[in-house]
């Protein structure tokens, strides 16, 4: 959780309970494609934490891979782990310390809980802090649980008229709204979107947010190119996983802006979809690195170099939160279409979820209710 604790409670946790009014229930990956709701021991509330009672909870794609591979890159699951990470909740305890939120909030949680002494913290660039610790990414337990224990600080108060699901939605639309600032899309932006999965959808939503006047998105995926239109792609394109495609497609996405590419925000990250962005992308352009699909790529790095073609990358994301939420509250970005599934919390349920969330297709953004 995101106080810190850690696999060692595991033992402790599924012994926990006993003399409790309610018994803090949590989903546990305990093994490859094995989750079990079991007893979840919090920690003692600090001076500046806050005890959430959880609402709203999706699964995102890393907590899939997880389960399957109890593994990401160098991040692996030794002990039983609680998953989940993007949620949110209602107040039910503060410390001494927290005066700005007061029991019976509405919050959203971020959920990294950097060291903040760190040359990376102190910079402001706190996503890169080497001593994260982050829900549900080993050893640290995540929130799909009846209650967890967070800073308060990473709490952020939803307004009236902002789900508590669209609360859990923060999370996901905040790599979207960082890949944006990364990039710098604005009002004048031409912007491409390579890959229309959540996360690619919601880095969709963030362009036009921040006022990029054309969004072109390509998939694979008929369906999902038909919610991005819905959700106001200016245009898609239909690609394929075939390498030799690549030229005569991106012909054809160039076609479909119309005008130059400035930005390209590969959402996917395989060879192919950072080849597609590299070379669509106009001279002095910027590709974005959003999605982790491949750690080692083939890359046309000497024509983009000629064109002088920036690229960067993004993990994860920091400060944003509130921009997140502003732009719910103002109606500028709507992610209510992007929750396909829905699910109480119970084991079934949770294997179900699981299940659907894994399969893909009509499925986008499958939440928890608990």
């Amino acid at each position: 959780m995101g106080k810190g604790a850690q696999g060692s409670d595991a033992a402790a946790a599924a012994a926990a309970g006993a003399g409790e009014v309610e018994e803090n229930m949590a989903a546990w990956l305990v093994a490859k494609n094995t989750l079990k709701i079991m007893p979840f021991k919090l920690p003692p509330l600090g001076p500046h934490d806050v005890r959430v009672r959880m609402k709203a909870v999706g699964i995102c794609g890393s907590d899939v891979h997880y389960l399957r591979e109890m593994r990401i890159a160098h991040f692996v699951v030794k002990e039983p782990m609680v998953i989940g990470h993007e949620c949110a909740g209602v107040i039910k305890e503060v410390g001494a310390g927290v005066t700005h939120l007061s029991v019976g909030d509405r919050v959203a949680l971020e959920p990294g809980v950097s060291c903040w002494r760190c040359r990376h913290c102190k910079g402001g660039r706190y996503n890169l802090c080497s001593d994260m610790k982050f829900f549900a990414t080993p050893p640290v337990h995540g929130s799909l649980a009846n209650q967890v224990v967070h800073p308060g600080d990473l709490c952020f108060k939803l307004p009236d008229g902002v789900t508590l699901e669209e609360g859990a939605m923060c999370e996901p639309l905040s790599v979207g709204v960082h890949a944006c600032r990364r990039a710098g899309v604005g009002p004048e932006t031409g912007v491409l979107v390579v890959g229309a999965g959540p996360i690619g959808l919601v880095t969709l939503l963030a362009a036009r947010a921040f006022g990029a006047p054309r969004v072109v998105i390509v998939d694979v995926d008929d369906h999902r190119l038909s919610v991005a239109t819905a959700l106001g792609a200016a245009a898609t394109v239909k690609v394929s996983t075939r390498d030799e495609d690549l030229d005569a497609e991106v012909l054809r996405i160039q076609a479909a802006m119309g005008s130059d590419i400035d930005v390209s925000l590969d959402c996917a990250g395989f060879s192919k979809t950072m080849s597609t962005a590299l070379e669509a992308t106009r001279a002095g352009g910027k590709v974005c690195l959003v999605g982790m699909g491949h750690n080692e790529m083939t890359l046309p790095m000497t024509s983009a170099a000629a064109r002088e073609v920036d690229v960067v990358g993004v993990f994860r994301y920091k400060d944003t939160w509130p921009l997140c939420i502003d732009f719910l509250r103002s109606g500028k970005v709507d992610v209510k279409p992007l929750i396909t599934h829905r699910f109480g919390f119970s084991q079934r349920d949770v294997e179900e979820a699981f299940e659907v969330s894994a399969r893909g297709r009509d499925a986008i953004k499958v939440m928890f209710n608990l």
